[in-house]
């Protein structure tokens, strides 16, 4: 499969070229930038310009945007006022997040890429009739901004009620959006479980965030390399591998104390996962 890796690995740092480099230097063609300001600000029209240099000159490509989830520098501590929500009943404050959100969609004119990936809702959000609508008018206008810039929004599955691979199926269909998915191998395993959310999403995936947890918590852990995780690996990559040519294999995971040197784990995880193979009776 195609090997991807998303900069929410660094989030908690400055993003930089020398990161990209790295990334490249492993072997890994793909790159998904992760719109947190504190890490990348798609505000600040000298990052994007650097960035836009560095992409025309090296190999690695920008497969996707994940678009940015609080509109501030402190990941949200400013308060609740810059939390970027499409499913926000409240048309002023819906307003202010598609405004954010269209701001991180115009680094796709400088960097191209296919693809930008957007909740819907925030975790553990409760499902409400008045949330779908308001996500549906949200995407309605978001989908033509993006696709004038050459750009597939996809929805992600996260832990809340809106977004289970079955309701955003469900929603897609309802609304007759043709929104792509990205699949997300950890917020499945909290959910309703990889193989059902899998089979609820499988037709319209078309990116992957893949990494583990301990069945509870969002933590986005390296697989293998922890003693809590909980996801069967084998069973996971024969799911991904029955449609392997719809999506990459994109790593989104986060910096861990007890993994010094994180690109050479993501090698490793990247190596053991392409081996993972179905035992004999499985065939």
């Amino acid at each position: 499969m195609i090997h991807g890796l998303s900069s929410h690995l660094v989030v908690g740092h400055e993003l930089t070229t020398k990161w990209l480099g790295q990334v490249q230097d492993a072997g890994i063609g793909l790159v998904e930038i992760f719109c947190a300001r504190h890490s990348f600000d798609y505000r600040d029209r000298s990052q994007v310009a650097e960035f836009t240099r560095w992409f025309r000159d090296h190999k690695l490509k920008l497969h996707s945007l994940h678009l940015p989830m609080y509109s501030d520098l402190e990941w949200g501590r400013s308060g609740l006022s810059a939390v970027i929500n499409i499913a926000e009943p409240e048309r002023i404050r819906r307003r202010d997040s598609v405004d954010e959100i269209k701001r991180a969609l115009e680094v796709a004119e400088e960097i191209p890429c296919r693809f930008a990936i957007q909740h819907i809702g925030i975790g553990r959000e409760e499902a409400d009739d008045r949330k779908y609508d308001a996500a549906f008018r949200a995407l309605e206008e978001l989908n033509v901004f993006a696709n004038d810039r050459g750009v597939e929004i996809l929805l992600e599955n996260i832990p809340n009620e809106l977004s289970s691979g079955e309701k955003l199926l469900w929603f897609v269909q309802a609304a007759h959006l043709r929104n792509g998915f990205c699949f997300d191998t950890g917020h499945a395993n909290i959910m309703e479980g990889v193989d059902s959310a899998y089979d609820a999403m499988k037709e319209r995936i078309r990116s992957t965030h893949v990494h583990d947890n301990d069945g509870t918590n969002d933590i986005h852990l390296f697989p293998y390399l922890h003693d809590n995780i909980t996801i069967n690996w084998r069973r996971t990559m024969a799911l991904l591998r029955s449609r392997e040519n719809q999506y990459p294999l994109m790593l989104e995971l986060r910096e861990s104390a007890s993994i010094p040197d994180s690109i050479a784990a993501v090698r490793e995880v990247l190596d053991r996962l392409e081996n993972e193979r179905p035992l004999e009776e499985e065939r």
